[in-house]
């Protein structure tokens, strides 16, 4: 598969490139190579985008909610039609195992696209009656919104983001991670295919000084990032600036709850979702489990017996089901991770090693014995290491499992329902799972609390951040006044 673009940039419904932008290497986490070139966009690019944006998105909000709509519903159908060239691409520019791409990643970006563009018609005021007066209310777009995408999802991210502010009425600029430039340009692709006027969603490349001159243009209304918190707090100081809208969709430290009563199998599928899954590239990882110590010999021995079954190899191959990380910068910041379990004095039951193979491979790592202070259960690793911890006590692993600084997601496996939900009512958590982890249907909100983030995507709740109400009084009868 031809990995190269037509060029670095979509701009106003066509592809367009700068190379005097910082050149940005694609590389094949599978084998280091290097299977395409885009380019930074230059201060001129992001000029031209958000001019294309600025201008379009004003045809586009007059357009009726039904008709936009049609729009994302035709490009939802164009991703399903083309899912295995999609998720080809996004194998390469990832380094996920295509079994995972073909069902998380285009068909996720498809789903939010047809629920907003279902949604659209929905999109509107109130009346209400306060005797012979009465007040309406419009809901309107917001404007020119930015999404800064994250490198583990580059496909879904750009339609999650998309999706309802494209619904609202609004234009986007993306700009994906420099890691992962591939994937967004088809959805720009795509979009346009399916009657998207031209500016309405165009995508730029960049680092930082790209992304931050896109957040601090006072033509920009909106600020969607996904990303780290160290990237998030930024970004978000950027835009309270400016007093821009945002949704922050940042990082975790997300505790998964195993209870004594709880289904050992369930339980250890959850935690092998919740860790290794994308090579534990997940925000809303489960990496902090806490397991009872009743069934903690148990729980250790099927989770080591089934990690040993974990195929890993190339990406591209249907068995595979661990690839690469996506980087070998990422690599090494596991690597180093790793290292300081050790040095810490958790005990390493699996893994804990790059692999003796092209690319950026690290086995799945399991560490028993990890306590709260521990640097591999205070911070987030991102990547395949699973610290496990012990607990007795079912008022005490809420307080633990609650003293992180993140909150983005947790989990709670028991066979008694009143405990669950009890246990989950005091977890400090967004997005949370009950004898399940890291389901993420469109129809849910997701997002944190905390350090975890602002604002929710998906769902009718990201409609609320990609638009504002205007409100309208109405008076039939005469004005009085004091003079």
């Amino acid at each position: 598969m031809i990995a190269q673009p037509k060029a670095s940039h979509f701009i106003n419904g066509t592809y367009v490139e700068d190379t005097a932008g910082d050149a940005i290497p694609v590389i094949f986490a599978a084998t280091g190579e290097q299977l395409a070139t885009v380019h930074a966009g230059t201060p001129a690019i992001v000029e031209q985008a958000l001019a294309a944006a600025a201008e379009a998105q004003k045809e586009w909000a007059k357009w009726s909610p039904r008709d936009r709509g049609r729009v994302l519903t035709r490009a939802a159908q164009i991703i399903r039609d083309r899912n295995e060239e999609l998720s080809q691409l996004e194998t390469l520019d990832t380094g996920k195992p295509i079994q995972e791409t073909r069902v998380a990643d285009a068909t996720s970006g498809a789903d939010a696209l047809e629920y907003f563009g279902g949604l659209a018609g929905t999109l509107t005021g109130e009346h209400i009656p306060l005797g012979e007066d009465w007040v309406y209310t419009v809901r309107e777009p917001l404007g020119v919104c930015v999404g800064i995408g994250a490198w583990n999802y580059p496909t879904q991210i750009a339609c999650w983001k998309a999706a309802p502010a494209l619904a609202c009425g609004n234009a986007m600029v993306f700009k994906p991670s420099e890691t992962t430039p591939l994937c967004a340009l088809k959805i720009a692709e795509i979009l346009i295919e399916a009657g998207l006027p031209k500016g309405v969603f165009n995508v730029v490349q960049g680092m930082g000084a790209t992304g931050a001159q896109l957040v601090s243009d006072p033509r920009v209304e909106k600020v969607s990032l996904t990303g780290s918190v160290p990237t998030g707090k930024k970004v978000y100081a950027a835009a309270a600036a400016e007093m821009k809208h945002v949704t922050m969709e940042l990082g975790g430290k997300s505790p998964m709850i195993v209870f004594e009563d709880a289904d050992i199998e369930n339980a250890v599928g959850g935690a092998i979702l919740g860790n290794f899954y994308s090579s534990g590239q997940i925000c809303s990882n489960g990496t902090r489990v806490f397991v009872h110590s009743a069934i903690k010999d148990k729980f250790l021995k099927r989770l080591a017996e089934r990690s040993a079954q974990a195929i890993i190899g190339d990406p591209r191959e249907d068995a595979t089901s661990i690839g690469p990380m996506v980087s070998e910068t990422q690599m090494d910041i596991v690597l180093d991770y790793i290292a300081k379990g050790k040095s810490e004095g958790a005990r390493l039951i699996c893994g804990g090693e790059r692999l003796d193979r092209d690319g950026f491979f690290i086995a799945p790592t399991v560490f028993a014995d990890v306590t709260d202070d521990m640097t591999i259960a205070r911070e987030e690793i991102f990547g395949p290491v699973m610290a496990v911890l012990d607990f007795d006590d079912e008022a005490e692993v809420i307080a633990r499992a609650n003293g992180t600084e993140f909150g983005l997601s947790a989990g709670v496996f028991t066979k008694d329902i009143q405990r669950a939900h009890r246990v989950i009512g005091q977890l400090q958590a967004g997005s949370c799972f009950i004898n399940s982890y890291n389901d993420a249907p469109v129809e849910a909100p997701f997002g944190g609390v905390k350090a975890s983030g602002v604002g929710r995507e998906n769902s009718k709740q990201a409609i609320e951040h990609y638009s504002q109400m205007k409100s309208v009084y109405v008076r039939m009868g005469d004005v009085e006044a004091p003079f």
